[in-house]
């Protein structure tokens, strides 16, 4: 069953690149109390998510924040260490959070995974942006192609904000 608006979030713990080297980062006390845009792609590294999805967010970053948003994160079914190379690549260390969902257990329990295999990937999360309030979702825009980036883009949820 996939994940809806009004759902809350499901407990997992993701893994974040820091200087001092990965840490977990649950969903319990990431979400907890805040207001959080959490954007989802099939790849780090991957073309769209790479030249369109990120930089997206990356660019509107100050305007999503503007409106009541505590922070940003994007997660994806890599490891951590791509995660964290993907951070520095982007130059999006220290604007949001890049968090690996390593095992795809978070986007396995959204149902929100996607068998990538004919494209080489494997099991992957569907490209998707929400807001989360509190550990609760309040937006969901899940995207029909994991090809796009137009629902799940910033420029859509700047919209919706």
């Amino acid at each position: 069953m996939t994940i809806a608006i009004g759902d809350k979030l499901p407990p997992a713990t993701f893994k974040e690149k820091t200087p001092d080297g990965p840490v977990e980062v649950s969903t319990d006390s990431f979400f907890s109390g805040k207001r959080i845009v959490l954007f989802a792609v099939p790849g780090a590294f991957t073309p769209t998510c790479s030249l369109n999805h990120l930089p997206g967010y990356l660019e509107n970053r100050d305007a999503i924040l503007a409106r009541e948003v505590d922070d940003i994160a994007v997660v994806s079914v890599n490891d951590v260490h791509v995660m964290g190379a993907w951070a520095t690549a982007s130059g999006g260390v220290d604007k949001i959070h890049f968090l690996s969902d390593w095992d795809a257990a978070f986007t396995k329990a959204l149902g929100l995974d996607i068998d990538l295999s004919a494209g080489t990937l494997g099991v992957r999360s569907k490209r998707y942006s929400m807001l989360v309030e509190d550990g609760v979702v309040k937006m969901l825009n899940i995207e029909e192609s994991p090809g796009q980036a137009t629902v799940s883009s910033a420029a859509h949820m700047l919209e919706q904000l």
